[in-house]
């Protein structure tokens, strides 16, 4: 039996969907899993991948993607992508792992594509999970696709409102540990006198109260998955503790000197700038760099505009219950321009106001109007000022009520807020240009 034809026997005997293809893009074999799972009703042998896969007429990479192939060849290994498929049941998220096959003198000659469908999102509307289809929203995935697999820490970053226990969720399910527990705990709801205890329980009598032993959050997500959501309001106190269960993954029940042992991924989340509160002396460095050994940003809803639509049928699915209700493509346009400054939450409480005001099967562009209207004014923040490297980030507002009520030399309030004199006047200038440049002090 030729190389080839032994290449493609065994391609045939493996249980994952697998093709193989030549330098050229064309697909050469395709295993009875692939075609199950992805194949249309036409032939793919004798196609290119682009075609078959994404209904395109170039190569992923000159299409605004990334090409596995393109990158074998210029590294000789194995490469991992995430991409956007067409499949028998319509277009799905879909793992790539290429791996080149070399000639004996060294040149790839073919490549193989294993796929595996991924259950961490949808591309169409649906009432459970996460959504989405732009350019933001698949590059999380594809971080979130590389760690999932792993036990390393993640940190996810982003604005309010963006769906980070959604993802934590998803994170989870898309783990070896998914069969066990995930527990979620709002560090920012916790008082710091019953932190410790909500965490790691307590053994009866440990304090005024504890009339019963009692298992804290860690305990009760061994096996799994524990989600610390805001992580960057953990008190100083307890941070030192949180930072021994890592490191060690060891644990004391308060009022008990007895070691316990934590079986868990860590998965931690912030809307803070956590490297500016390391700066600030409000959270500790070695903790920082524990949790975040795989930090992934979460996308505003400004940077998806192209997914509103799609969210926006997702969550009306979810909120109208037994109703039947659709956007007008003129609502669908009002909500497309909107900033959305609390993000998918702010989403969400829109459609849910303009839902109660609809008596129809229809949302109009008007009741959106009025949903919005009964919010009042929107309240921005104010525009970040960074004063130094070193010091305390402050809005333009929190800067003009520190210059309003400071009764000292300029001088003096420059080294209160840890810059220079010359910095402050700076700032100051261009909150107001009209600011005249002052003589230091006695």
């Amino acid at each position: 039996m030729q190389p080839l034809a032994e290449l493609i026997a065994y391609l045939e005997s493996l249980p994952e969907p697998h093709i193989l293809f030549d330098g050229q893009y064309r697909i050469l074999a395709a295993n009875a899993a692939y075609r199950a799972q992805f194949q249309r009703s036409d032939n793919v042998v004798g196609r290119t991948c682009y075609q078959v896969s994404h209904g395109i007429n170039r190569p992923c990479d000159q299409a605004g993607e990334s090409c596995p192939l393109a990158a074998a060849k210029l590294s000789g290994k194995r490469e991992r992508v995430l991409h956007l498929h067409h499949t028998n049941e319509g277009d799905a998220y879909v793992g790539i792992e290429l791996v080149p096959i070399h000639d004996a003198s060294g040149e790839a000659r073919y490549f193989v594509e294993r796929m595996e469908s991924l259950s961490l999102a949808q591309t169409a509307a649906s009432p459970q999970g996460m959504v989405g289809r732009s350019a933001a929203f698949q590059r999380m995935l594809a971080l979130l696709n590389r760690v999932a697999p792993s036990e390393a820490s993640v940190l996810l970053l982003g604005e309010s409102g963006t769906g980070k226990e959604l993802v934590a969720q998803a994170l989870h399910r898309a783990s070896h540990r998914r069969s066990g527990p995930m527990v979620a705990v709002d560090c920012a709801s916790l008082p710091e006198s019953l932190f410790e205890a909500e965490l790691f329980g307590h053994e009866r009598g440990a304090f005024t109260g504890a009339s019963a032993a009692r298992r804290g959050l860690v305990e009760s997500a061994s096996g799994g998955t524990l989600f610390l959501d805001e992580v960057g309001d953990i008190p100083l106190s307890m941070q030192v503790k949180l930072l021994r269960l890592i490191e060690s993954g060891t644990y004391r029940r308060v009022g008990s000197s007895d070691l316990r042992h934590a079986d868990i991924r860590l998965v931690s989340a912030t809307h803070r700038d956590l490297q500016q509160r390391v700066r600030e002396g409000l959270f500790r460095q070695d903790l920082y760099f524990r949790i975040a050994t795989f930090p992934i940003r979460l996308p505003s809803l400004r940077e998806r505009r192209t997914d509103i639509p799609l969210l926006a049928e997702s969550m009306l699915a979810r909120l109208a219950g037994t109703r039947v209700l659709r956007l007008s493509s003129d609502a669908l346009q009002r909500l497309s321009e909107h900033d959305f400054p609390g993000n998918i939450r702010e989403l969400r409480n829109l459609l849910e106001r303009a839902l109660l005001l609809t008596d129809g099967d229809e949302i109009s562009a008007e009741t959106l109007d009025a949903a919005v209207a009964l919010e009042g004014p929107l309240r921005v923040p104010a525009p970040i000022l960074r004063l130094s490297s070193g010091s305390t980030t402050l809005s333009s507002d929190q800067l003009r009520q520190h210059a309003a009520a400071h009764q000292g030399s300029r001088r003096e309030l420059a080294k209160q807020l840890g810059i220079s004199e010359r910095s402050l006047y700076r700032r100051l200038r261009s909150l107001s240009p009209d600011v005249e440049q002052e003589e230091t002090k006695p």
